[in-house]
């Protein structure tokens, strides 16, 4: 088997799972506990917050641990647009059209309670302009702009330190899915920019259900969860602990291997996301001539290093994915959020694609396991599945 569906979710280190166990089993004790037990989950507790803060070049008592992605990017999107209208009255809440459901879905839902939600094209390649967010930022009123470090179903890399600039002159918050970015890119905060930045376990190797939302130190953010008062008041509710040993410690395996394979230079794992491409490409264009061809969707450099996405005119996405799993390739054709829905993709239809191009999306996306030879066998196998399914 062939496993190309890497930004759904990947299986969970060996490392992770054995961090874990200790804290499973006979070292369960809850955080908030005064006794010994107590006192040694918060030590373990804080130990996994410095991994996690030592990735993003942050201070441990800006991070919080989080139930995974989705409750991250909510957490910040309302959070922040909350406590700037409270401290400033602004109400405009900035998010591009390619964001994941779980950003989009927030400001929407701040739009029920008084907020007006601006929304940023993209180009065919799924980039905002920046200086579409420097016009919007002009306009005053905006009470928080969120913009993804990377897009999970096309792989476009977005410039967010660019915006970052602008979003810190105007004195306006910034947050970032980093969710696809974990182990592809470089995550110091400093340099990214941004006020707020949402990461997911799974993604990494980390147990599913954890995560983390880092806040830079100064920025106030509105608690949507109350009770305890944990994690700083940030997010109430009895820490999971194992589940932050996991995810502290798979967080750190992947930015180490992430330095190891580049250093100082390009990600080696591009140059097989280019011959899959082009294999691809070459391979596939012949048998769907016209306009119903095969092409590369997202920014054709500036996107992850293990993320190939494809629309082929004419021939169903969920009828070649049946036929690659058949043939032992494992992808999608899309977010994994989105499984069964028969709505096209919001992302590919906001770069400008057809709602019926959009219906044949492919996406592949790997880990740093996978081998130049798996994504050759791939690239042939989606070939005999389009012949198999053309008349």
């Amino acid at each position: 088997m062939v496993y190309l569906d890497a930004a759904a979710t990947t299986p969970v280190r060996r490392e992770a799972l054995e961090a874990m166990w200790p804290h499973l089993t006979g070292r369960f004790g809850n955080p908030s506990s005064v006794h010994a037990l107590g006192h040694d989950a918060a030590a373990v507790l804080d130990d996994a917050r410095r991994a996690v803060a030592r990735v993003l070049g942050a201070r441990p008592a800006e991070v919080s641990f989080t139930s995974g992605g989705t409750e991250g990017d909510n957490a910040a999107v309302k959070g922040l647009a909350l406590a700037r209208r409270e401290a400033t009255g602004a109400t405009r809440v900035v998010v591009s059209a390619v964001e994941h459901d779980a950003v989009l879905a927030s400001a929407h839902w701040l739009g029920r309670f008084g907020f007006e939600v601006v929304v940023l094209g993209v180009d065919g390649d799924g980039r905002v302009d920046p200086g579409e967010v420097a016009a919007i930022l002009d306009g005053g009123d905006v009470a928080v702009v969120s913009l993804q470090l990377a897009n999970n179903e096309v792989g476009t890399v977005q410039p967010v330190a660019q915006v970052a600039a602008l979003t810190r002159a105007a004195g306006v918050p910034l947050h970032t899915d980093a969710v696809q970015a974990a182990g592809w890119l470089p995550l110091d905060v400093a340099a990214l920019g941004a006020d707020a930045l949402t990461l997911s376990g799974h993604k990494v190797g980390a147990p599913p259900g954890t995560g983390a939302l880092w806040v830079r130190r100064g920025v106030r953010l509105e608690p949507l969860v109350h009770g305890g008062g944990q994690e700083r008041g940030r997010r109430s509710g009895t820490e999971n602990v194992p589940g932050a040993v996991g995810f502290g410690v798979a967080l750190g395996l992947a930015e180490a291997e992430r330095v190891t394979a580049t250093g100082d230079g390009v990600d080696p794992v591009s140059r097989d996301r280019d011959a899959f491409v082009a294999a691809v490409l070459s391979g596939v264009g012949p048998l769907l001539p016209g306009d119903r061809g095969v092409r590369l969707t997202g920014h054709p450099t500036l996107r992850l290093p293990g993320h190939a996405s494809f629309v082929l005119g004419g021939v169903s996405g969920e009828a070649v994915l049946l036929e690659l799993e058949e043939r032992g390739v494992l992808s999608s054709s899309g977010s994994a959020c989105h499984a069964g829905s028969d709505e096209p993709s919001h992302v590919l239809t906001a770069m400008g694609i057809d709602r019926e191009t959009a219906q044949t999306a492919l996406r592949f996306t790997w880990s740093r396991t996978t081998s130049a030879s798996d994504l050759t066998s791939a690239a042939h196998a989606l070939v005999d599945a389009v012949s198999t399914l053309l008349p």
